[in-house]
């Protein structure tokens, strides 16, 4: 069995890239084989333009942060940070002037001293950077260094990575699982799956226009639907859902009257309203029930639950929750989004291979 298929794809230099997917997908192996942890049975990697399939791991100019950091506890966040440089054969005259500068770009100066379990585990991620850093390599790699944070921490650190990178240019490959923090950290993002790349795009690209169903379901938070198509003009789609019509849009050239679909509308697309008012500025309207209503401090997340479309559930966000009414559990509504909104992929795209 194949981990990673026909997997192809070119990096700028001074770019981040992140590569997404769920468990399994191949996104760790892939890593793994660009650092030269493992070998690839075909094909060739190239870093700076040279082929570095035969070169050994620790005579690859590759930085890499860990999941689990793999900090030597030993040692002081200064001795670990010089570690590299030593193993390289830096001038040791220069090397502590050196740590000095990387302690500072990430924000612990004066702290190198330290031994590992005295930082915290934002600290302790602050010096993975560095140590990383230290040695100018020609690529930085994020093996998900920052899953085991917590929420606050881990979008804190997200928008330090991206800072630090910012300032040095050095080229970046992430890998994760976390869709936010491929959107915050990326200038390009892979969605991989079943270890084929589903999409490779940059961030706005990437969840405005997701290619297939996967992509589409598996970034943001999406209601997907099954239908039926009832008529195509051009990139427009009329679509049937247990007798109801709605109206979408696809990028695929091959849908004709008949086609088994499936469509998914972002929860940030849907609108919501009390059951006796009819919005008719929208392409989309149907009656429903409030399932859950899910309060989150900056918004109120609604599944509502469609008859119309089978009992189809619709994700809703209200991001001003606030000012807005609120609506209990089982309460009617109305909900309507736009046919710009409704993305139609044939029913086959569910199946990525």
């Amino acid at each position: 069995m194949q981990a990673v298929k026909d997997v192809n794809f070119f990096l700028p230099k001074g770019s981040v890239l992140t590569i997404l997917g769920p468990s399994g997908c191949g996104k760790t192996t892939l890593l793994r084989m660009i650092a030269g942890f493992d070998a690839p049975t075909e094909g060739e990697i190239f870093i700076q333009g040279q082929p570095v399939s035969a070169v050994p791991p620790h005579q690859r100019s590759i930085g890499m942060v860990f999941q689990k950091l793999a900090l030597f506890p030993h040692m002081t966040a200064a001795e670990n940070i010089a570690y590299p440089l030593k193993m390289r054969r830096f001038d040791p005259a220069a090397i502590p002037d050196r740590v000095a500068k990387y302690l500072t770009l990430v924000q612990l100066a004066g702290m190198g001293d330290r031994r590992i379990h005295e930082l915290s585990g934002g600290q302790q991620q602050r010096v993975a950077i560095a140590r990383a850093l230290s040695f100018n390599p020609d690529l930085l790699l994020l093996d998900e260094p920052l899953s085991a944070l917590d929420k606050k921490l881990r979008e804190e650190m997200q928008l330090e990575f991206r800072r630090i990178q910012q300032e040095l240019g050095v080229t970046t490959i992430n890998v994760t699982h976390d869709q936010r923090e491929a959107l915050v950290m990326s200038d390009e993002i892979i969605v991989m799956s079943d270890g084929v790349i589903q999409q490779d795009a940059d961030p706005v690209g990437l969840y405005r226009e997701p290619v297939n169903r996967f992509v589409a379901g598996f970034i943001g938070l999406t209601s997907l639907l099954i239908g039926e198509v009832t008529a195509v003009d051009g990139t427009g789609v009329t679509v049937r859902i247990n007798g109801s019509s709605l109206r979408g849009r696809t990028v695929a050239d091959t849908l004709a009257s008949g086609a088994a679909v499936e469509c998914a509308v972002r929860a940030e697309q849907v609108r919501i309203f009390p059951s006796g008012r009819a919005p008719d500025r929208f392409d989309n309207v149907f009656n429903g029930v409030i399932d859950q209503p899910i309060f989150e401090g900056d918004r109120m997340v609604y599944q509502v639950r469609c008859p119309d479309l089978g009992g189809a559930v619709i994700f809703i966000f209200d991001h001003d929750p606030a000012r807005h009414q609120l609506h209990r559990k089982d309460a009617p509504v109305r909900i309507g989004w736009n046919a710009s909104d409704l993305l139609v992929y044939p029913k086959a795209a569910a199946q990525p291979h």
